[in-house]
């Protein structure tokens, strides 16, 4: 199958930081992959670049597609004192199609009460996003997410912060997007709901380290409950030094290299 989205030699700094260093993959439509790597290893920066917010300094990113992508930030990144309600707040996700100065007309007001109350928030449409918790402001992005309806979603750390009720619930939105075909990519730290729930994982340190099936990055212990994901950023490291055993039978798992072109992520 042809992908959706392929990463060819992508490099990018910030200043004299450097964030991705000659990263490649591919992203088959309709997969669900879980980004994962210690703090700082570029698993925000690379969500921006398939978004388009930022521009690789090397490489390109290639998307063999005109569908429609919906960037959901990490809940840090937003401006949550800023005087809105959460109903104009969802609206926005209506942007892209209605264009910024159009009007929310009363099918629109209708569309956000629905997905609102999809995501537990029902009547919180007039209630200012400064009065939310951070379980219930996380809904409320994901609310927007049903109203924008995009083929392709890219989610940054969608649950950090929240309960284990919401993580559940929105957990279940998602699955729910991925069994309708959608194409999901999703930026985690919580190893227990990536070996669950996210059959294709993609492990950053920097650069890539490996890319596959989860359960064999598992096998492989590129992703390891007995690791600190710290360590991956450690140069000297075994798992950077020494790539996965791609001759292992019934396991695809590639370790991210320029020369290779065979993955399916």
């Amino acid at each position: 199958m042809k992908p959706i989205i392929t990463l060819k030699n992508i490099t990018l700094r910030y200043g004299r930081r450097l964030a991705l260093h000659d990263v490649s993959g591919e992203f088959s439509p309709g997969s669900l992959t879980a980004v994962a790597g210690p703090n700082g290893s570029g698993k925000s920066t690379l969500l921006k670049l398939i978004a388009g917010i930022v521009k690789p300094s090397k490489g390109e990113v290639i998307k063999n597609t005109s569908q429609a992508i919906a960037y959901l930030p990490q809940s840090s990144a937003i401006q949550r004192d800023f005087p809105m309600p959460v109903g104009q707040a969802v609206a926005t996700g209506f942007w892209p199609h209605a264009g910024l100065f159009q009007s929310i007309g009363q099918t629109h007001k209708e569309q956000v009460n629905v997905a609102l109350a999809e995501v537990g928030l029902a009547g919180f449409e007039n209630r200012q996003i400064s009065q939310l918790s951070g379980g219930e402001f996380q809904r409320m992005l994901f609310a927007r997410l049903i109203i924008q309806n995009a083929p392709i979603l890219l989610l940054d750390e969608p649950f950090t912060a929240v309960d284990a009720e919401t993580t559940q619930r929105l957990m279940q939105l998602l699955l729910m997007w991925h069994q309708q075909g959608r194409t999901i990519i999703c930026v985690l730290h919580d190893l227990l709901l990536i070996k669950k729930y996210f059959p294709e994982s993609f492990v950053l340190a920097g650069k890539c380290l490996g890319r596959g099936h989860t359960h064999a990055m598992f096998d492989q212990k590129l992703l390891s409950f007995d690791l600190d994901m710290a360590e991956l950023c450690d140069g000297d490291n075994a798992h950077t030094s020494h790539p996965p055993d791609l001759h292992q039978p019934h396991v695809h798992t590639e370790a991210c290299s320029h020369h290779d072109h065979k993955d399916h992520v």
